[in-house]
């Protein structure tokens, strides 16, 4: 799957994904939107019926932080690019933290964790968004998700790219 980030995952990306995801700092969620627009900025959709897709929090996140991490900015940056949002994608099972877990581990520990959403959605050439892709098996398993829905998607979207793990 392809996969376009907007920076490489730095220390300075990193504190900015944090200050965002965990305390909810409005100037970094500007951050990450303003990547991931740009990004989006550089392609030409004029073939395609295009939908952004945002990887789903968990229950438990989502309890936590107060929010849906992606979700909620994915509904800034359809503002901003006015590219619809399809929340298609719901998770299935628990799944681990995988900033701990190497590169087999991540891949197993997604497989099958999504589902589609259980409102039926129109369809399009969706692009999936997240915030940061390390090994691509959050985005891959999302993709085999609605893939297998028959939805088309076309790639991923994310703000940082990171090293990939071994």
């Amino acid at each position: 799957m392809r996969v376009n980030s907007a920076v490489l995952y730095s220390p300075t990306a990193s504190k900015i994904i944090l200050a965002a995801k965990e305390r909810g700092l409005k100037g970094a969620d500007e951050l990450i939107i303003d990547a991931i627009v740009h990004v989006l900025s550089r392609a030409n959709f004029d073939k395609y019926n295009v939908r952004l897709v945002p990887i789903p929090s968990s229950a438990i996140n989502r309890r936590r932080r107060g929010r849906s991490f992606i979700p909620d900015i994915c509904d800034e940056i359809s503002e901003r690019t006015s590219i619809p949002v399809i929340p298609a994608l719901r998770i299935l099972r628990k799944v681990k933290d995988q900033s701990t877990l190497s590169a087999p581990a991540r891949t197993k520990n997604m497989h099958g964790a999504f589902g589609i959403a259980q409102k039926i959605y129109p369809r399009g050439d969706l692009i999936l968004i997240d915030d940061v892709v390390t090994t691509g098996a959050t985005v891959c398993e999302a993709a085999r998700a609605l893939n297998s829905h028959g939805f088309a998607v076309l790639g991923s979207v994310t703000a940082c790219v990171a090293q990939p793990l071994r």
